[in-house]
């Protein structure tokens, strides 16, 4: 009777250990899966020219299915058979002005959600100002990634070249955060620079030694992901909240400010103000307005 309590003991346990390693899994197909995105916007102080600019950053995160060979969105996902991915899709974009002129930068990241690390199919990032524009695109191809590259500035003029190598891109943590921060990367790896500062700073797109790392915060309400690279000046800090959804409350960045023989060490700042759940493709009338108030924005440059 004995052995027969301790087995059925035994077996409840189980059943707990299993339901408690399967709940990530159904919140996360709770959260994701309800035709809604998540928005945030930030309150954004970026280093630039040797100053720093007040202005807007937004972070949008929704899941869709993605084409594996094709890399695209799919319209008929259903129709594409074992092609079909869903991907969590991180949408970043900064606005600030410099002067006179407004910058409009915006990176697109797109991670698929199936059990395991799987590293971006994408990333896309463009840049806008009055000076000219930008874009810089990473394709996932099977010894790496392709990069292409097209600058209005002579000396970066237009690229296309693979980078050969199984490496972690910095502009994947964001949604290797909201999957499951356990599984980011520690220790000394390489890493390949964020594309929207790559651009800003006029840096190769290239793998960069890294050392990376979980700060301990006062609060176990926080997390904090730290990143430093060896051969540059650049360091990224993300605040998250310590428990699922694992919400991006703030993240800051250390670099090189302006340029010449003696450049500035400057910190751009985002803080986050606002965060709604919305199916914004579906909300482009002039009285959806309201949902930017909502979101305290402010820049439509």
């Amino acid at each position: 009777m004995r052995l027969i309590c301790c087995f059925t003991l035994l077996v409840s346990l189980s059943n707990c250990q299993a339901q408690a390693l399967n709940a990530p899994g159904k919140l996360f197909k709770a959260y994701w899966f309800n035709g809604q995105a998540e928005i945030t916007s930030f309150s954004l102080i970026q280093a630039r020219y040797g100053n720093t600019y007040p202005g807007e950053a937004v972070l949008i995160f929704v899941t869709e299915d993605f084409s594996r060979s094709q890399q695209v969105k799919l319209d008929h996902p259903r129709a594409a058979g074992t092609d079909a991915v869903n991907v969590l899709k991180c949408n970043l974009t900064k606005k600030f002005t410099t002067g006179i002129y407004p910058y409009s930068m915006m990176l697109s990241s797109f991670v698929p959600t199936s059990a395991g690390i799987q590293h971006p199919l994408k990333v896309t990032a463009s840049s806008q100002e009055w000076c000219g524009q930008s874009f810089t695109q990473l394709n996932q191809i099977d010894h790496g990634y392709q990069l292409r590259a097209f600058s209005y500035f002579e000396q970066e003029g237009d690229v296309l070249k693979d980078l050969d190598g199984n490496y972690w891109l910095e502009d994947e943590i964001w949604q290797q955060i909201r999957i499951n921060p356990d599984a980011l990367p520690t220790g000394k790896i390489e890493m390949i620079p964020g594309l929207l500062f790559t651009r800003l700073r006029h840096q190769p797109v290239q793998p960069v030694r890294a050392e990376c790392r979980f700060v301990q915060e006062e609060s176990n309400k926080i997390r904090t992901y730290h990143i430093r690279y060896q051969d540059m000046t650049r360091e990224l800090m993300i605040h998250f909240e310590a428990e699922f959804p694992y919400r991006i409350l703030s993240w800051k960045e250390i670099t090189e400010n302006g340029f010449g023989p003696d450049p500035s060490i400057t910190t751009t700042e985002a803080v986050r103000k606002e965060t709604i759940r919305l199916d914004y493709w579906n909300h482009h009338e002039p009285v959806d307005s309201t949902y930017r108030q909502a979101l305290g924005l402010k820049s439509v440059n």
